[in-house]
């Protein structure tokens, strides 16, 4: 697999490229935001280890930038511990947050981690979350509420799926606009529009919406998918 690290300390680079290869990874590097965004579209990377002090763009606009066209899983680092700081990261996109100094052993576990849950999604074809009250079947692309099919609109369906493989993950509302756009479905609208959208999902699928168990309002950030995760999965 291969692994993009983002940093413009070659010390750091060094250090993690020595770890990282010797558990078998492919590792390319980078030390600035342009020439990162570069690699990420031709290496195309199973995973970004991004700092996110950069000397031309930040890391956080190499983020945001990453995730306006790929899920790869990013992971964070940073001199920055404040937990605000940390929230942040992960509100932008990225799927775990280190703070320096660390030790690269951990980075490892962490790398390995994160890559063992994105081969797992990678594994299932159907989901069910709450004890089986909410399935949807991603190959068939349908969704049942208490086994009862229910129609979705093709928003709607983008919506839900692409929250429900990530659980917990807040997302803006441009994060889900931008979402529904590189699946390739036109829509033209405002950010607050997917309020909307995510009402009448709620109608769908919520037994209250007024106090819902899936779709979660996470406020002053945008929307998380709260449902828990059954064990019940079929692999591929």
């Amino acid at each position: 697999m291969k692994i993009l690290i983002v940093d413009d300390e070659r010390r750091i680079i060094e250090v993690l490229e020595a770890y990282l290869e010797r558990e078998g990874y492919e590792i390319h590097s980078a030390d600035n935001g342009i020439d990162a965004l570069k690699k990420t579209k031709t290496i195309i990377p199973d995973l970004i280890i991004l700092d996110l002090m950069l000397p031309d763009i930040s890391g956080e606009e190499v983020c945001r930038l990453v995730r306006k066209e790929s899920d790869v899983p990013i992971l964070m680092l940073t001199a920055k511990s404040l937990e605000d700081d940390r929230i942040n990261g992960i509100v932008m996109g990225a799927d775990d947050y280190l703070t320096k100094p660390f030790s690269p052993r951990e980075v490892v576990v962490r790398v390995q981690a994160i890559l063992r849950r994105v081969k797992k999604a990678d594994k299932v074809d159907r989901i069910e979350f709450n004890r089986g009250k909410l399935v949807i079947d991603l190959m068939k692309k349908e969704v049942t509420i208490n086994g009862q099919y229910i129609t979705l609109t093709p928003i709607e369906y983008r919506l839900l799926t692409n929250m429900a493989q990530n659980p917990g993950r807040v997302y803006s509302r441009m994060d889900l606009l931008e979402k529904i756009q590189d699946e390739g479905i036109y829509y033209e609208g405002y950010e607050r529009s997917v309020d909307t959208h995510v009402k009448n999902l709620r109608k769908k699928i919520e037994t209250d919406s007024r106090q819902p168990e899936f779709i979660m309002t996470v406020f002053g950030m945008g929307y998380k998918f709260g449902g828990v995760l059954d064990a019940a999965n079929t692999p591929v």
